[in-house]
């Protein structure tokens, strides 16, 4: 961390803008997104700054970070941001608002429920206060990354949340969706959209799209990520015990991340009799994670767009995956073959068929890395994202009243 506060603008290009990321959780796809965007702003000569959570991610997410330091030349601020709502949340508020205060932001990109609300309210007082300074004000982008989306709209918790975003929308120069299925995620549980909005697709690097192959010793199948229900760690152990009660040879799985759950997913596992067939590992490089699995299973009940899924599809890895989120848009014309969330014994099935012929899932793998390699590209992604700050810094927008409906009918099934 370069400071207690960001550096201010000083000496830019016209050209040039300073962009400030702000998000509660340096873990999982949502800071991958965020990190991959933040090399290519500084590699045009933006100056980009973030702010995050100090209470979240070890060891492993620690190096990620520091690895992206030298992008940021404005620095990182680590601020204490619970995961629920609480009174602390006033105090990070204030700090954040003194933050964006103390320099010339251009563009204040909100990512993830909390990091929207901290950003864009800063962002609004600080741009009110432009205003009578007679300065243009602060763009502010928000990125929901499933967040808050993935509540149930019948609980008091999910009303609360939706009631938080309708009512932050008019804070909002422009919503930047990472995949059509949050489009209309937000249209069913918050409401219409009423300010401008664009979908910019996680994208990969050109390095990932090199097929990586498994170790001649790799467990039959492979779970990675966080550690938590919502990503379906416990329907995979599930599966496993129905798979190993119907199969007649060995079977082997490995279970590798950390998060919440993890300490009940190894108890659950000692006590149904795994531990000789499901071993856990901490979390490491996602490449590595392939070479340790002949399949990777991903049996989520929710995600927005997952890298993970993108992420094994351009290393050509075998995928089982589940029909949630924006995991249809990324399969397209294979997405029949994806398997229904919350189901282990449907799970066990697609086990026991891959262990029987494994030559269909390799093949799917390159149909699927033919599709992935011309859509879901850093560049693209990144360009899109660019192109809505310009909008609205030279005043381009279209507002959301003449927005053209995207066609989602065939990317969201």
């Amino acid at each position: 961390m370069k400071s207690k506060h960001f550096e201010k603008k000083q000496n830019l290009q016209d050209k040039d803008l300073v962009i400030i990321h702000c998000v509660r959780s340096t873990v999982g796809g949502i800071f991958r997104h965020i990190a991959d965007l933040i090399r290519y702003q500084s590699a045009k000569g933006h100056k980009v700054g973030l702010i995050c959570d100090s209470l979240t991610g070890g060891a492993f997410e620690e190096e990620k970070l520091a690895a992206l330091k030298p992008y940021l030349a404005l620095g990182v601020v680590k601020l204490p941001m619970s995961r629920q709502a609480s009174l602390s949340d006033f105090r990070v508020l204030k700090q954040v608002y003194q933050l964006l205060n103390a320099i010339d932001a251009d563009v204040v990109h909100c990512h993830g429920a909390k990091g929207g609300v901290y950003g864009r309210l800063a962002a609004f007082w600080v741009s009110a206060k432009r205003k009578r300074q007679g300065r243009p004000p602060i763009v502010s982008i928000y990125s929901p990354h499933g967040g808050s989306l993935h509540y149930n709209p019948k609980t008091p918790q999910g009303r609360v949340y939706f009631a938080v975003e309708s009512f932050l929308a008019r804070f909002t120069s422009e919503f930047i969706f990472v995949a059509g299925y949050e489009v209309e995620a937000f249209k069913k549980k918050v409401g219409r959209l009423t300010r401008p909005w664009s979908i910019a697709y996680n994208g990969l690097m050109d390095e990932e799209f090199i097929p990586v192959e498994p170790f001649s010793n790799a467990a039959d199948f492979v779970f990675a990520g966080q550690m938590r229900d919502l990503k379906g760690g416990d329907l995979f152990i599930d599966a496993i015990e129905i798979a190993k009660a119907r199969h007649t040879g060995d079977l082997s799985a490995e279970m590798i991340g950390d998060g919440e759950d993890r300490a009940r997913y190894e108890d659950q596992v000692r006590k149904r009799g795994l531990k000789d067939i499901i071993t856990f590992f901490d979390p490491m490089p996602i490449r590595e994670v392939f070479q340790r699995g002949k399949i990777l299973v991903v049996p989520s009940r929710a995600e927005a767009m997952p890298y993970i899924v993108l992420e094994a599809i351009g290393a050509q890895v075998p995928l089982l995956a589940t029909k949630v989120g924006g995991i249809p848009e990324i399969f397209t014309n294979q997405a029949h073959h994806l398997l229904p969330p919350g189901d282990a014994n449907v799970m066990a099935t697609a086990f026991l068929d891959y262990l029987q012929n494994p030559e269909n899932k390799k093949q799917q793998a390159i149909k699927l890395h033919q599709q992935v390699s011309k859509r879901f590209t850093v560049y693209e992604m990144f360009k899109t994202i660019d192109a809505a700050y310009h909008r609205h810094l030279t005043g381009a927008v279209i507002p959301a009243t003449q927005q053209n409906e995207l066609v989602l009918h065939d990317i969201v099934r």
